[in-house]
């Protein structure tokens, strides 16, 4: 789907704040409420907008100890990979995975309470997955940029 500079404004105003109404939109786009409701539409049906979300402030929900954890598997046997991909999946405390290239696998995004939970999140949880052969943790110290935000 190619995208014009209305469909680039109007996914910028919707990643800031999708609650706006669509004569809000309208307001701000020059377009009738009807035409701005269609490209919405539109870019929903085509999987340009995958869903809408709210974010959360970390602090507020007792989870801003955020952990970047590197995992290395034993082998890189598709069953392994497939396997880890689909129990990490069911890891609430993981927010993010990336299958990177480099000395690991794998980085998991983490946002546990503190230390203390982290430690019983490696003991009870991550270390239980089969074929994991190493990991290894860096702790955020204070958080400079972040952003759902895609700018077009």
């Amino acid at each position: 789907m190619e995208l014009d500079e209305t469909d680039k404004k109007l996914l910028f105003f919707l990643q800031e704040d999708c609650k706006q109404t669509t004569k809000e939109l309208s307001g701000k786009l020059g377009l009738s409420v009807t035409a701005v409701y269609e490209r919405v539409k539109k870019l929903e049906n085509a999987g340009v907008i995958s869903k809408y979300v709210a974010l959360l402030d970390k602090s507020k929900v007792k989870k801003n100890f955020i952990v970047l954890c590197h995992v290395k598997l034993s082998q890189h046997k598709k069953e392994f990979v497939l396997q880890f991909e689909k129990e990490v999946m069911d890891l609430q405390e993981v927010t993010e995975c990336f299958h990177v290239s480099g000395d690991y696998d794998y980085i998991l995004k983490i946002g546990v309470k503190d230390i203390e939970d982290y430690r019983s999140f490696m003991l009870t949880k991550l270390t239980t997955l089969q074929h994991i052969a190493s990991t290894h943790s860096s702790f955020m110290i204070s958080e400079v940029k972040n952003t759902t935000a895609i700018v077009l």
